[in-house]
């Protein structure tokens, strides 16, 4: 471990937890109550607390390569990602789901490029995104499309999860895609009357449903 993450513990216990240490302190007694799961990318330059200005206990999160969401197979083999919604959804009763990917996405651009053997399990996994390759090269636009296409794959496959499906019919649960561009710090949301990705503050979630969407 370098001394630079020493470092940075020693700040935490310090400095940071001593301001925050009623809120952790009911935390642990009153338990976690987040309001929200965000599925997003393990990519260093996404940080959810940081574009959402969450605190402590408010968000769930579940952080894989490519922020891909499993099919709902109902399987007994290990699924990391499907359990944590199992968790998220059952337990804890999050109210919203937000699916975040990302511009310059390393997953994505690994799609348009050849397998490689000595990533067998990556090469594997990346095959919960090649439903949203474009038959063309990977250009930065086809990338970017690539990566909003892929945001709209893993909400149609949530939509799959049977806990999740009825949760939306009873208006309970809401899904929601986000594609953050790191280099302008702005965060597109899906607008599900138009399909498009769009400014937050321009998209529209009334009048229509993802599951509307993708139907």
């Amino acid at each position: 471990m370098s001394d630079e993450i020493v470092t940075r513990l020693r700040r935490f216990q310090t400095r940071y937890f001593p301001r925050f240490r009623r809120e952790f302190r009911a935390l642990v007694e009153g338990g976690q109550h987040p309001t929200a799961l965000f599925i997003g990318c393990s990519d260093s330059r996404l940080v959810p607390h940081l574009l959402t200005g969450s605190g402590p206990g408010e968000l769930f999160i579940v952080r894989n390569v490519g922020n891909f969401v499993p099919p709902y197979d109902a399987s007994h083999g290990y699924h990391g990602t499907v359990a944590a919604v199992e968790y998220a959804v059952l337990h804890l009763g999050v109210r919203d789901i937000i699916v975040c990917g990302h511009t310059h996405c390393g997953a994505i651009k690994a799609l348009y490029g050849d397998a490689n053997p000595q990533t067998p399990h990556l090469d594997r996994w990346l095959d919960l995104g090649r439903d949203a390759v474009l038959p063309v090269c990977a250009s930065e636009e086809a990338l970017r499309r690539t990566e909003q296409r892929s945001i709209l794959l893993q909400l149609e496959r949530l939509i799959a999860y049977p806990m999740i499906a009825s949760r939306i019919d009873a208006g309970h649960l809401f899904l929601h895609g986000w594609h953050y561009v790191i280099e302008d710090g702005q965060v597109l949301v899906l607008d599900v009357e138009s399909g498009a990705f769009r400014a937050a503050d321009a998209a529209s979630q009334d009048g229509a449903t993802i599951i509307d969407l993708l139907q």
